[in-house]
């Protein structure tokens, strides 16, 4: 996922993303802790995603009060 392509959203849409990404996040820990994960790389691709997205609402909410 691309900085650029979330800049496009709104902040509502980046909230149900960031929520659907902790979901996916939570699916993945569960299954490596069962040793049923297939691509541990995933789990380090949504953790970043979700670091994305924190960053792009943190940034929302400061050109909007400074």
């Amino acid at each position: 996922m691309k900085a650029k392509d979330l800049r496009k959203k709104t902040k509502e849409e980046l909230g149900a993303l960031l929520i659907e990404l902790s979901k996916e996040r939570f699916n993945l820990k569960m299954q490596k802790g069962t040793g049923q994960l297939s691509r541990p790389d995933q789990v380090k691709k949504v953790r970043r995603d979700i670091a994305r997205v924190h960053t792009l609402i943190t940034e929302m909410a400061r050109s909007t009060h400074g």
